[in-house]
């Protein structure tokens, strides 16, 4: 059996801080984050998603919890085909190629030259090094948008990510159920498996054009869950606050039917997350610790 992990994504998200999770004493984010980690031994960070890692933050992570702790990094917007702020590239690669770089409010990679793709792609493996030399990085989370359909040319690009950071663990979540129906489960768990990808395994409201289906399915050493609550009005609702969309407390009964899809996903990898990120107040941390004592675990 492998270890089984569980977290929370956001422990410093500003619902998370008006919900009274932290005592009134345990007000900077050294300090929320050691105490989080008294709970939980794994925590994913969405803030990599938009930028670049700084020194400073990487210090606080790595310096603020102990040595078997596990952090769990979004990959940058970029490389999972979303638009992204011409300022949330790094200001080094923008002042190297100032000429080259198209000034628009928003770019897609399809906008740089492979030179300038290189230079992002490097300096992100460099910028998180120093979690995986701590021995803390877990996964490299690849969460692709809705308009991210199987084909030939995504699957290749999906190719293309594990070679750009070979030396990491690659999990990847898909936002449209095609790459999991019937015409394509067989292909896109086959070519995860024999690339060592994880799967990233949802819990997310169904019946919309966007659900994923709940699948409980290992395709490499690491297995990863994220439960992103089920409230299907919002799910798909524009112009909301994220917290509304996430905004679900699971019942007791409702974890429960992921209890054997866990037991079977842990005899299966080496370790397994269960990350959960349903980030209103503290519903992720009430659920998450109901998680753990339904596993057992400590």
């Amino acid at each position: 059996m492998g270890r089984v992990l569980v977290g929370i994504s956001s422990w410093q998200d500003k619902t998370i801080l008006e919900s009274g999770f932290y005592p009134q004493e345990i007000n900077t984010p050294e300090d929320r984050l050691r105490y989080y980690a008294r709970h939980f031994p794994v925590a994913e960070l969405d803030s990599t998603y938009y930028s670049f890692p700084t020194s400073r933050n990487l210090n606080l992570w790595i310096n603020s919890t102990p040595s078997d702790f596990i952090f769990d990094l979004k990959a940058f917007s970029l490389f999972t085909t979303h638009p992204t702020p011409l300022n949330a590239i790094p200001r080094a690669v923008r002042e190297k190629f100032d000429d080259q770089i198209p000034q628009k409010p928003r770019l897609y990679m399809s906008n740089l030259s492979q030179k300038i793709a290189d230079e992002l792609w490097e300096g992100f493996a460099e910028a998180v090094e120093p979690l995986n030399s701590a021995g803390k990085l877990g996964a490299i989370l690849f969460q692709f948008p809705p308009w991210f359909h199987p084909s030939p040319e995504n699957f290749e690009y999906l190719g293309k990510c594990r070679e750009r950071l070979k030396r990491h663990r690659i999990a990847v979540e898909f936002r449209t159920g095609k790459w999991l129906d019937d015409d394509h489960l067989k292909e896109t768990l086959n070519f995860l498996k024999e690339r060592e990808l994880t799967l990233i395994c949802v819990d997310e409201p169904q019946g919309l054009k966007s659900s994923v289906p709940p699948l409980a399915q290992a395709t490499a050493s690491l297995g990863l869950v994220r439960f992103h609550g089920r409230n299907r009005e919002n799910w798909e609702r524009k112009g909301i606050p994220s917290a509304e969309r996430f905004k679900y407390l699971y019942s007791q009964e409702e974890l429960k039917e992921w209890a054997p899809k866990v037991k079977q996903m842990a005899g299966e990898t080496e370790e397994l997350h269960l990350i959960f990120k349903n980030k209103y107040r503290d519903f992720s941390v009430k659920n998450a610790f109901m998680m753990k004592q339904l596993l057992g675990l400590q």
